[in-house]
């Protein structure tokens, strides 16, 4: 396995509400994708080599400290050098993209705080998944870079450039106090000019300043989830309301393994923990945005409930054809490095439980549901009632043979649940009994077939002895009792079978037949959170507190967090992810209560 040279959790990210850049410590943009979150990439340096595409700009201080900041409640991303030569600093971030007419522009500020410091410059894009042949060209108006059949891309600056191949480069010197600032965007852009970023800095700033004072959190970690919160913000497109699951594609679940996916989309899934964390934190707007995104997707889906899909594009679009990107050589020698994401066309009945709690939260905070609305849940629902009793890919969208699983079962439950809460909240007409005995023999059916009354706790498949930590949903989406003595002892068996020093797996690959794939892979982020949640929840609160200050730890410097930790607690998978930000800020806020003393007896 080759070195990796930048380390996923080197990384900060930003944003323009289209698409993302990460950003690592020393200086180099190695991962972009543009002009949106899922085209095409023209930085992949990330998953495979400088060759493969990027912006690097440094100082020639190679014994310097490095450090990354984002400039407080904002999105605006600072990689600093410390030397006894003196102190250097680039300032990355995006103007926003919050019209119909605006494109993405990338804009780097270089500056000396003091002392002197010559910087090295390289930008090379290299287009569609660095499979086109790109060209620099430079002119008059700086650097252009073109490839055949792609938009072409411009580079300003006042500097002078050299072409080389695909490659701007420049070399430039600086004395305490001076900056040269450059902007990549559209080659037709006339907005790609440094000398039309005055007003840029102060307009991106107070967006970002302005959105994070919207928040209504006040209680403890609220930097923690402050800065979840814009990384949401960040995943979030403007024009369609939909929340990408992760920035990037290809990073591995597990380093020299096949678990490498794409979440450049989003997923139903995400709904309800995306409007329960966003509700929470005060952020109406963008939770309304999300609920409005998800009616187009069943819209695409012809209103038929058998189509429903698991994700959609980020436009609502409903088809992610998977294919395998063979020139990369992926992060740290992790092949496939795969594009589009077939789970797509999975049966995963668990998705109308976790669509229909969003349903039910947009009525119960935002706007009532509409008629036309109603007509469709109810379809929904016959839906589920006629076919919760089938075998799925399940949550963790097993790739073998369909089983039957807990967590399914489960949000099958939640659907008929909430469908019913809805409907005597909102004097809804809805055939009360057949639901109301659905509801009841799902449950009847978990606890009969999913507890193992010989190990004496609940399993993860039908008539099984494992456990996964998808169970560990079961207090939180109110199907059993926080402190049930039953639960309680299936919340043991999860420690002692999935946790590690707080790091939850999602289950053991021995044990997980439908799993379907080599390899194993790390702990995964969210369940790491949800086992917090529910100590917390079970009453055990000084626990909690500490697994969730350990948990914080290992975020990386920025307080950003990828989908998985390995052993030691480092990122793995794609980065930054929604869903792991999103459980840290449930975490957080009922940990807070529970702390405060406040929280009342009954635990929604």
């Amino acid at each position: 396995m080759s070195e990796i040279k930048r380390k996923i959790e080197d990384h900060g990210v930003i944003g323009d509400l289209r698409t993302c850049a990460l950003v690592a410590n020393d200086g180099a943009i190695d991962y972009f994708c543009w002009p949106d979150l899922d085209s095409p990439s023209v930085f992949s340096a990330l998953l495979d080599g400088d060759d493969a595409g990027l912006f690097a700009i440094q100082p020639n201080w190679p014994e310097a400290r490095r450090q990354q900041l984002y400039l407080p409640d904002t999105n605006i991303l600072q990689t600093r050098w410390l030397d006894r030569s003196g102190v250097a600093e680039i300032t990355d971030y995006m103007p926003l993209c919050n019209r119909e007419d605006t494109q993405p522009r990338l804009i780097r500020r270089v500056k000396v705080v003091h002392g002197e410091a010559t910087f090295t410059l390289r930008c090379a894009p290299v287009h569609d998944y660095a499979r086109a042949e790109t060209r620099a060209t430079v002119d008059q108006h700086g650097v252009t870079f073109c490839a055949e059949n792609h938009p072409a891309l411009r580079l300003s600056g006042k500097v002078d450039f050299a072409a080389e191949g695909n490659a701007a480069t420049a070399t430039f010197t600086l004395g305490a106090g001076e900056h040269r600032e450059f902007v990549l965007g559209c080659a037709d852009d006339e907005k790609v000019d440094e000398e039309k970023t005055a007003l840029c800095f102060q307009e991106t700033l107070r967006f970002w300043r302005d959105w994070s004072a919207q928040s209504t959190y006040r209680g403890r970690w609220q930097e923690m989830v402050t800065r979840s919160a814009l990384t949401l913000k960040l995943l979030t497109s403007w024009k369609h309301g939909s929340i990408a699951a992760a920035a990037t594609f290809g990073l591995p679940e597990e380093l020299g393994g096949e678990r490498n996916w794409d979440y450049r989309a989003s997923w139903l899934r995400d709904a309800s923990f995306s409007m329960y964390a966003l509700m929470r934190l005060g952020y109406v707007d963008e939770a309304r945005h999300f609920t409005h995104w998800v009616g187009r997707c069943v819209e695409n889906s012809h209103h038929d409930v058998e189509k429903l899909q698991v994700m959609y594009r980020l436009d609502s679009g409903t088809e992610l054809h998977e294919s395998e990107l063979l020139n990369l050589s992926g992060y740290a020698n992790s092949t496939p490095v795969r594009i589009g994401n077939d789970a797509w066309s999975q049966k995963q009945l668990d998705i109308y439980g976790e669509l229909m709690d969003a349903v039910y939260l947009a009525n119960k905070y935002g706007e009532a549901i509409s008629h036309r609305g109603w007509q469709h849940v109810c379809k929904m629902i016959d839906y589920v009632g006629e076919n919760w009793n089938q075998p799925d890919a399940g949550i963790w969208e097993m790739r073998g043979e369909p089983e039957h699983f807990l967590h399914s079962r489960l949000m099958c439950w939640v659907a008929l649940d909430r469908a019913i809460r809805l409907g005597q909240k909102r004097s809804l007409s809805f055939p009360y009994e057949r639901w109301l005995r659905v509801r009841d023999e799902i449950r009847e059916d978990i606890w009969t077939n999913f507890w193992n009354e010989e190990k004496g706790h609940f399993v993860a498949t039908r008539h099984g002895d494992f456990v996964d930590a998808s169970m560990l949903l079961m207090p939180l989406v109110r199907f059993v009792g926080a402190t049930d003595a039953d639960w309680l002892a299936t919340l043991d068996i999860i420690k002692d079978q999935l946790v590690n020093d707080g790091l939850v797996k999602r289950y053991n690959r021995a044990e997980t037949p439908a799993d379907g794939l080599e390899g194993t892979e790390g702990a995964f982020v969210a369940c790491s959170f949800w086992y917090v949640e529910c100590l917390a929840r079970a009453g055990r609160v000084y626990e909690a507190h500490f697994e969730f200050e350990k948990l914080l730890s290992y975020a990386n410097p920025l307080g950003l967090y990828a989908e998985e930790f390995d052993h030691q607690g480092f990122a793995l998978g794609n980065t930054p992810q929604a869903l792991s930000h999103l459980a840290l800020i449930s975490a957080a806020f009922f940990l807070n209560r529970k702390l405060n003393g406040d929280d009342p007896l009954w635990q929604p």
